[in-house]
């Protein structure tokens, strides 16, 4: 059977920035194992399957693809599906801003697609789960996980820690841009070290990002779902949110980052954190950008069941 696909550039404003994604806005009759082979296919960080919805007051029900596994969560699928079906006409825009809710795997995910003139260009998510966070290998190890020196690793600011808002991710702080650069992920000690633990992946920050125009420059890591690197992981900003409305805004308010990502790639990314405190808690976590359509067209898909 053929199925209609539509492919986005997602966390950027200009066509082959961010991270691409393909969405399938009707996957209806397209069973897990095909689903994971169209994903394969595309070989993109995510491909979306869109079905409506099992509850009636929610939009659509998303399942998310990397080449080798579903993922419960996902930030720029999320944010770049809402965008799509804007797009579409899938989803009826109501003014400048339109609130629905996608099913994923973590929950629902209220988002919010802000549209000027009657066009859909920004999108932001609230994290599923409120933060969890554990604690992380010691230095010298995330060092040599890294291919780095440990003097490279920052300790005085709270992290390394591990934190997920719907996915977990090892976050690492470093002292500057020099050492996010240099940063090589080491797959023999990857395996010995995390591959059995529960944050897999690895989100490596640096606040060092003044010439990007950012409060955090980032690069992302994901062996554990076959992305070598990703250029914008909303998860991974969902996360970070999470820990820094945990441990640095405690404050009462609305506190907002701007992350830089996948700059290394030749992909520069720009992702967007919104941190809610209210009552001495942490009430929200958004992660929100902007997307471009780039491609349209059909798949085959030999054996949908």
């Amino acid at each position: 059977m053929r199925y209609r696909f539509v492919t986005a550039d997602v966390f950027t404003d200009r066509a082959f920035g961010g991270n691409p994604l393909a969405v399938l806005p009707d996957a209806r009759g397209i069973g897990d194992a095909a689903m994971q082979k169209v994903a394969r296919e595309f070989n993109l960080s995510e491909t979306v399957f869109v079905l409506p919805a099992e509850d009636a007051g929610n939009t659509r029900r998303l399942r998310i693809f990397t080449p080798t596994r579903e993922l419960p969560f996902a930030g720029h699928p999320t944010v770049g599906t809402a965008l799509a079906l804007a797009w579409l006409g899938e989803i009826d825009l109501r003014g400048e801003a339109t609130e629905i809710v996608f099913e994923e795997g973590a929950g629902p995910v209220p988002v919010t697609i802000r549209a000027s003139g009657g066009q859909a260009g920004f999108a932001q998510l609230a994290a599923p789960r409120p933060p969890e966070i554990r604690a992380a290998p010691d230095t010298a190890d995330l060092a040599a996980l890294l291919s780095l020196d440990p003097s490279d690793l920052r300790r005085d600011a709270g992290l390394p820690e591990a934190c997920s808002c719907g996915l977990p991710f090892l976050i690492v702080e470093v002292r500057d841009a020099a050492a996010l650069g240099r940063a090589r992920l080491d797959h023999a000690v990857w395996r010995r070290l995390l591959a059995d633990a529960w944050a897999k992946e690895v989100y490596l920050v640096t606040r060092d990002a003044a010439g990007v125009g950012a409060d955090f420059r980032a690069r992302a890591f994901a062996p554990a779902v076959g992305i070598e690197e990703d250029p914008a992981t909303g998860s991974a900003a969902a996360a970070l949110g999470g820990w820094l409305g945990t441990r640095e805004a405690t404050v009462d308010g609305s506190h907002r980052y701007v992350i830089a990502q996948g700059v290394e790639m030749g992909r520069p990314s720009r992702l967007e954190i919104e941190v809610q405190r209210r009552g001495g808690a942490l009430a929200a976590v958004r992660v929100g950008g902007g997307a471009v359509p780039v491609a349209e067209g059909t798949i085959e898909v030999p054996d949908p069941g």
